[in-house]
């Protein structure tokens, strides 16, 4: 027996009901669909940064431990020391002492190596008449401890902690920093202003030293570290001497200038001709060693620094 249209409707059978749970039905999939979406990428974005915090000390940082070489093997006078950190690490650093010193250096070094691969730079810098002190920041030579970006911040903070009880007054007090040192340089600048800052062979910030690689761009994009040096130097507003080599093949001689244009302080850039990312000793010694010496004379004559290129 037939039921009429009406009845098939408060049976709850009828079209419209119909079309109204298939319907829902269909929601509910999509909805359904849509949420493990969201938690698939959330769970794939949460691993890939787990994944990358957990490989980023292995592509920043690349120490050897000991220490084989010192100043002392180029002739010149050195005292090792042991400085301590607030969070309980030990560093090894050189004091490198000028019987009549020009000025004061905290030498910051490069990512790789340690204090014995980089003897020969600081004792170069000791033999022009400075002062050094340079250290090996944690998990470095014969210090203790494993190396991260906040890691070497609080290193810093112990070494300029250290230099502020020993550094003479009288002496102009500049802060050096190669590549990777460049940050921890500008860094130590917003701690302790120095007279003057030089930033060798640096970069502007982390993800503009990986742009040019999407891989590793799109990796920076989960990664804690930023290194942020042109940040870092404006908060530092210290008079600035950038030097770059125009054959540098770790970072390009374009980052360098980049820094340079990033600095809105007082700033002066000089191109090091010829010169690569892992010389010894420049390649235009005399060029180079002028525009170093002509600065460090300038800050310390507390004299305005024009914003020049050479």
């Amino acid at each position: 027996m037939l039921l009429p249209p009406h009845a098939l409707t408060r049976s709850g059978c009828g079209p419209r009901v119909y079309l109204e749970q298939n319907v829902t039905v269909r929601i509910g999939t999509v909805i359904g669909r849509v949420i493990w979406t969201v938690i698939s990428v959330v769970a794939l974005v949460v691993a890939l940064a787990v994944l990358v915090r957990a490989i980023e000390p292995s592509f920043a940082f690349f120490p050897l431990a000991g220490e084989t070489t010192t100043p002392a093997q180029f002739g010149v006078r050195y005292e090792a020391i042991a400085i301590h950190t607030r969070d309980g690490e030990q560093l090894r650093a050189w004091w490198l002492h000028a019987d009549a010193p020009r000025a004061g250096i905290v030498y910051f070094h490069g990512n790789g190596g340690n204090l014995s691969v980089w003897a020969p730079i600081v004792a170069g810098i000791a033999e022009r008449g400075y002062s050094v002190v340079a250290i090996d920041y944690r998990g470095y030579g014969s210090s203790s401890g494993r190396p991260s970006e906040r890691g070497l911040y609080r290193d810093v903070d112990a070494v300029l902690e250290h230099v502020a009880r020993h550094h003479d007054i009288h002496v102009p007090l500049v802060y050096w920093g190669r590549s990777l040192g460049a940050t921890m340089a500008a860094y130590a600048a917003t701690i302790a202003r120095p007279d003057g800052l030089i930033l060798e062979s640096g970069f502007p910030d982390a993800r503009t030293l990986v742009r040019s690689s999407p891989p590793l761009a799109f990796l920076a994009l989960f990664s804690t570290y930023r290194f942020p040096t042109a940040e870092l130097v404006n908060r530092a507003a210290s008079p600035v001497l950038v030097l770059h080599g125009d054959r540098d093949s770790v970072i390009p001689f374009a980052l360098g200038r980049a820094l340079f244009e990033r600095i809105s302080g007082p700033k002066e850039f000089v191109t090091v001709r010829g010169g690569d990312h892992n010389d010894i000793t420049p390649r235009d010694s005399s060029r180079y060693w002028d525009a170093i010496d002509r600065f460090i004379v300038r800050v310390n004559s507390e004299t305005a620094l024009p914003r020049r290129t050479e």
